[in-house]
């Protein structure tokens, strides 16, 4: 019966927070927003040829956003699908009716996408039905017949004759050749004539696909086709990028020669863009800036950096001066010179992957964001109003990764990296890295029960040069001492992070992949410290000088998480929930009726005096009461991985989407009940 009531209640709270087991909501169901930092990654335009102004923009996380304004700022429109793993890198907006919109998709670890269709202006999308589950790279429109739509995609070329509502595979479906299809192009005059560049050079039909030939002439052999334009006045004239460079053909694809004048570092060209009031005039999105040509492609100068990588251009056709780009980790960069200089114009679009998250000790209003993947454009952001606006903060990491972000009760910065630690001087992160030449190391005691039964011993290591290296995978802080993991291991430092002793656990000659270091979580409260790895818990009763081991709970196969609370509780979450002990260890209760696994964070928040606690298959937040075992949600309509409480509202960090805010007026769900199974 007991069970009975708690699947029935279980059942219950599932079918009232969408979200909860993995199912993504298409669009925040209790509001909760994008709040920044500004910027990430930014792969496709589209507009409404009626309203120039009116611009799509594809991105990594299946999500359309929508500029009204010509690209000066960004909203977002809609989410396709229930995935956030869709890569929306095809967009067309309808010639002849620009509230209907068509989106192609891609997943970028294994084969999967498909084709959407929205008929009220992008607001809400239906899956084109015979293309679901196909990887779509390319899609276009041809412009003598509307209706028809091509498509390329990982099987070969598709075409529809009404306006995506029906779809046919016209390339040979046992072709060795058609297939990863990157690019499409459609004769402006007719339709039937249609081009596709693959993973191995270009081809081309001119029946619509009952036949098909090879046009390579002139092009370095195994190309891949990354783009193909045809001049919508001249169909004679086309361009197409390729792994090798530029090409140029003026005879409908029978002969094509190489462009000069970008270099072969630049050549994965993955756009290019003929100006629509100068056909001579076109422009080249690389991987190593934005290239442009006054003369149809006989010289070419670069406009941006070489750090630029470009994914799409965006060209005003009542005002060629203004110019966009669609970039990787930079978002969405704007000229109104014709692309001689560029500015970042982001705001409202934040697609940054967000690692970290910390509220300033003192001024709440104050938060700090650690960036991945943003190389000279992340690292770290900070926001003195709550997130409406944000700076980068970054001088220093050298385009590191930040992971971790920790405060001492002096207010001191450290940021744990891709590879050390760094702390922040007043005007640039400096490394943080020495490490005491001569340093104790505990090995694990035996206690009943415990997984690691070896004996005790202790040891002094001397090492040469000693530098703390390496990814940062846990950064906390106890009064006066601070600690961190890496793959050597966990080292502590009684100076605010600018020497370090240790490693305290682990080996400072072992190597990234031994294991001896893969410490995830460190979690204190008080001189107590605990340090845990994947299947196991280390526990120091004295600030970090002497270590032993605690039973592992359990019924829990590996912590991704840890967290203390005041009441000496301590918490450990995995992909089987959460446990909890207030004995150090000698005994584990899992917290049964929590409707919520895989568990990938969990941290004590003063200002609640509750365990927050995310999970990486749910949307919903949930805050534990340590006293009597209850809690409280949220459903943030996001897949975040830490939380925090400032100015009187929740923010949190998202996988891809940066830090989203709770509502000012939303009030938590109440839930909870006893914990169970206590564990000896």
């Amino acid at each position: 019966m007991r069970r009975t009531r708690f699947l029935f209640s279980l059942a219950i709270l599932a079918a009232s927070v969408p979200g909860l087991h993995g199912q993504a909501s298409p669009a925040s169901p209790a509001g909760w927003a994008a709040v920044g930092p500004d910027g990430g990654d930014a792969r496709r335009f589209a507009f409404d040829p009626h309203d120039p102004q009116r611009i799509y923009l594809g991105t990594t996380d299946s999500w359309i956003y929508q500029s009204t304004d010509g690209g000066s700022s960004w909203s977002r429109l809609a989410r396709l699908g229930t995935q956030d793993n869709l890569v929306v890198d095809s967009l067309v907006v309808d010639r002849s009716s620009p509230r209907i919109l068509f989106a192609g998709v891609w997943v970028m670890d294994h084969p999967d996408g498909g084709i959407y269709i929205s008929h009220d202006g992008g607001r809400s999308w239906t899956e084109a039905q015979g293309m679901e589950g196909q990887s779509v790279l390319a899609l276009a429109q041809a412009r003598s017949n509307p209706n028809e739509l091509v498509a390329g995609t990982l099987r070969g070329v598709y075409r529809s004759l009404d306006k995506g509502l029906h779809w046919r595979e016209i390339s040979p479906s046992s072709s060795a050749e058609i297939h990863e299809v990157e690019s499409v192009a459609i004769d402006p005059y007719d339709g039937a004539i249609v081009y596709a560049g693959t993973w191995h050079l270009p081809w081309k039909t001119m029946d619509g696909g009952t036949t098909w030939r090879s046009i390579k002439q002139g092009l370095i052999d195994d190309s891949d086709v990354f783009s193909m334009i045809v001049d919508p006045s001249r169909p004679s004239v086309m361009y197409l990028s390729a792994c090798s460079g530029i090409y140029r053909s003026d005879d409908f694809g029978d002969d094509f020669r190489k462009v000069q004048g970008i270099p072969s570092a630049a050549r994965r060209t993955r756009v290019i863009t003929m100006d629509p009031s100068d056909r001579s005039i076109v422009y080249a999105g690389t991987t190593e800036g934005l290239y442009k040509t006054r003369d149809g492609g006989k010289n070419w100068t670069r406009t941006t950096g070489p750090q630029v990588i470009v994914n799409d251009v965006y060209i005003d056709p009542r005002n060629p001066q203004h110019v966009l780009l669609a970039t990787d980790r930079s978002g969405v960069l704007a000229s109104e010179d014709g692309g001689v200089t560029f500015e970042a114009s982001n705001t409202g679009f934040s697609q940054r992957q967000v690692a970290a998250l910390l509220v300033d000790a003192k001024n709440p209003g104050t938060l700090y964001a650690g960036v991945i993947n943003g190389k000279t454009y992340g690292g770290v952001f900070v926001t003195t109003d709550f997130g409406r606006t944000w700076r980068q903060q970054s001088a220093g990491l050298d385009g590191r990764d930040v992971f971790m972000l920790a405060q001492g009760a002096d207010g001191a910065l450290l940021a744990g990296t891709s590879n050390g630690v760094f702390r922040w001087d007043g005007s640039a992160w400096t490394p943080s890295n020495a490490v005491g030449a001569s340093i104790p190391v505990s090995a694990p005691r035996a206690r009943r029960n415990s997984r690691d039964r070896r004996t005790t011993r202790r040891s002094t290591r001397q090492t040469d040069d000693p530098s703390l290296e390496g990814r940062v995978t846990a950064l906390a802080v106890s009064g006066d001492i601070w600690f961190a993991a890496t793959p050597q291991g966990v080292f502590r430092s009684t100076n605010d992070g600018q020497s370090w002793q240790g490693p305290v656990l682990g080996d400072p000659n072992a190597g990234y992949f031994s294991g001896v270091g893969d410490y995830v979580a460190i979690t204190t409260f008080g001189d107590t410290v605990y340090a845990a790895r994947r299947n196991g818990i280390m526990m120091s009763a004295d600030g970090g000088v002497h270590w032993s081991p605690i039973v592992f709970p359990s019924g829990l196969t590996a912590v991704e998480a840890l967290a203390a609370s005041p009441d000496g509780t301590l918490w450990a979450g995995g992909r089987e929930g959460v446990f909890f002990t207030t004995d150090r260890g000698r005994t584990w209760t899992k917290l049964n009726r929590l409707p919520v696994v895989a568990v990938n964070s969990l941290a004590w928040d003063p200002s609640m005096r509750r365990v927050i606690l995310t999970s990486r298959e749910s949307t919903v937040i949930f805050a534990i009461d340590p006293n009597d075992r209850t809690w409280k949600w949220w459903n943030a309509g996001w897949n975040v991985h830490s939380v925090a409480w400032s100015g009187g509202r929740l923010m949190a960090a998202s996988l891809y989407s940066g830090i989203v805010a709770q509502p000012a007026v939303e009030t938590a769900s109440a839930g909870g009940g006893m914990a169970q199974n206590a564990q000896r």
